[in-house]
Parts: structure tokens; C-alpha cells; sequence
């Protein structure tokens, strides 16, 4: 926790505002996203929200914020060990910790932006659906996969320094494969398998259902995620271990 909290402040150090971009840096997205595709692109969703009460730039902002986190854990991710040197050379450190350092770090600014999504919620249709209690459970299993794909990377990018090089791609492909300004029900039949197969698509759309349209967790879906999820990290946490003891010779 403690190494969490440095991280974060870090992050904003002798900035003009400090923290405050932590609250600034969201609202304003918000604000861009609500005049850009309201005013300009009048985009609408494609499904019906009750009331018409949610606009398109709230629905989008949900999904935005679940992919945020992933791209922020991804960007980090082949640098974690490289940049924590003196952890791995001069101490004994447990350096499994480190990729889940950069998760609550990151878990930080995507909690403060879900914040605000609820208040622009409650402003918008003058209530919040009880099923947003239910949002640190849903986004479990979310938090498990990005923590076994941290391991994989972190791991990886010690010995193949190209990783970081493509993150970038990487981030950009999944930005556009996922139902971040669609529905999953608007991908082309053919094309159908890209959102079935995308670790992005559930956490996206649990979000939109319990911040957004009041639909509560679908217990069998949850827990296929969280199954997978669960085999994913151990399986990440396992190639993690096994490279850890040639990352001082290299380093």
C-alpha cells in the first residue's frame, strides 16, 4: 500500500494542481466526449435506455473508464521490473508485489473517474441504480486477469525489450475491437467472434449494466470470467516466477 501511494503521488509531483488532476483529468474527458458526440457526431447507442434519460457521452464515458484501466496496467507493464532495478539487485524484495503496486495505483484514478460518472449519473436522471453497490464485485475478476497480464509482461519485457514497443498497437487494436462506442450487439455477425473472444467485452458491458441501465450480475457469465480469469493469473504468476531468477543478469 505503501508503495502504492508513492506511485500515485509520484505521478502528479511538482504538478501546477497535484491530485487535483485526478478529478480534473476525467471531468474534462467527460466534457470533451459529451460536446464532441452529442453536438457534432450526434451519436446515439443502440439500444433503448429507459427514459432516454442517459445520454450517449455517460454510456461511452463507462465503458472508457474500464479500458483506461486496462491501457494504463498495459502500458506499464514491460517496465514494472526494469524500472524497480534496485529492488531486484540489492534486496530481497518480493518482487511479485510490483505488478499489483501499478493495479491499485491505476485502480485509483479509475475509481475517482467512476465518481464522477455517478454524479453525472444522478444529475442525469436524478437517481443511481442500487446495482452500482454491486461494482467492486463485478469488476473482480476484471482486476485478476489485468494482474496475470501484468505478470506475463512485466516478466517478458525484462528479456524481449520489443514489448514495449508494441503496447502502443497493442492498446489502439483493443480500443477498437471493444464495445467501448458500440454495443456488442452491433458487431457484423461475421465479425461476432472478435467481441465473444475479447477479455475486454465482459468488463466493459457489466459496468455499463450496473452504473448505467440497472441490470444486475448474471451469475453464470461472472463466474466463467472469473474461472478463466483465475487460470490466466496463476498461469502468469507461474512464468513470472520462473523468469525471476535470471532478471538481476540481465539487468
Amino acid at each position: 500500500m505503501n508503495l502504492a501511494k508513492r506511485e500515485t503521488i509520484s505521478r502528479y509531483k511538482e504538478s501546477l494542481f497535484g491530485l487535483l488532476w485526478s478529478i480534473l483529468s476525467p471531468l474534462l474527458m467527460l466534457t470533451i466526449f459529451s460536446f464532441v458526440f452529442t453536438n457534432i457526431f450526434k451519436s446515439r447507442w443502440g439500444m433503448t435506455v429507459e427514459n432516454n434519460a442517459v445520454s450517449y457521452p455517460v454510456i461511452l464515458f463507462a465503458g472508457l473508464i474500464v479500458f483506461n484501466f486496462f491501457s494504463e496496467c498495459l502500458g506499464k507493464s514491460p517496465s514494472i521490473v526494469m524500472g524497480n532495478q534496485n529492488f531486484v539487485k540489492k534486496i530481497i524484495f518480493p518482487l511479485e508485489i510490483l505488478p499489483l503496486v501499478s493495479i491499485l495505483s491505476a485502480l485509483f484514478q479509475s475509481a475517482i473517474s467512476f465518481c464522477i460518472l455517478l454524479v453525472f449519473i444522478l444529475v442525469e436522471t436524478g437517481g443511481i441504480p442500487w446495482t452500482a453497490l454491486l461494482l467492486p464485485v463485478g469488476m473482480l475478476p476484471y482486476l485478476i486477469f489485468i494482474l496475470g497480464m501484468m505478470f506475463w509482461l512485466s516478466a517478458t519485457g525484462v528479456f524481449v525489450r520489443d514489448i514495449s514497443q508494441t503496447v502502443g498497437l497493442i492498446t489502439t487494436g483493443m480500443m477498437f475491437i471493444s464495445p467501448i462506442f458500440f454495443p456488442a450487439t452491433s458487431f457484423p455477425e461475421h465479425w461476432q467472434f472478435l467481441a465473444h473472444y475479447n477479455p475486454l467485452t465482459y468488463p466493459i458491458e457489466l459496468a455499463r449494466d450496473l452504473l448505467v441501465f440497472g441490470v444486475g450480475i448474471q451469475l453464470y457469465d461472472w463466474l466463467t470470467y472469473l474461472g478463466f480469469s483465475l487460470v490466466f493469473c496463476w498461469l502468469g504468476y507461474a512464468w513470472f516466477q520462473k523468469l525471476r531468477i535470471g532478471f538481476a543478469d540481465v539487468l
